[in-house]
């Protein structure tokens, strides 16, 4: 989900920034997830023919329909983090 929630900042993302930008995720791991959201119709991969090729990924109109639901699940999990007790 991750990669989900920084394409939302970015309408797309190259996959070295996706790698800076999730630093604790293996390149195999990031490779496997990125297939398959790609797979389920959440992430599209667009390969541009340039030298050397570029590769970006953005969500999808199914991707982008996430962002109500995961923006109240963080919500609810910041609400459970401060009423948690100590």
């Amino acid at each position: 989900m991750m990669i989900v929630f920084h394409l939302f900042d970015k309408s797309c993302m190259r996959f070295s920034e996706l790698e800076r930008a999730i630093p604790l995720v293996s390149q195999k791991m990031l490779i496997q997830q990125l297939r398959d959201l790609e797979s389920k119709g959440i992430v599209t991969r667009t390969i541009y023919q340039e030298v050397p090729p570029r590769v970006e990924y953005s969500l999808t109109s199914l991707g982008l329909a996430l962002r109500p639901a995961l923006r109240e699940l963080v919500q609810w999990a910041n609400l459970r983090r401060k009423t948690k007790p100590t």
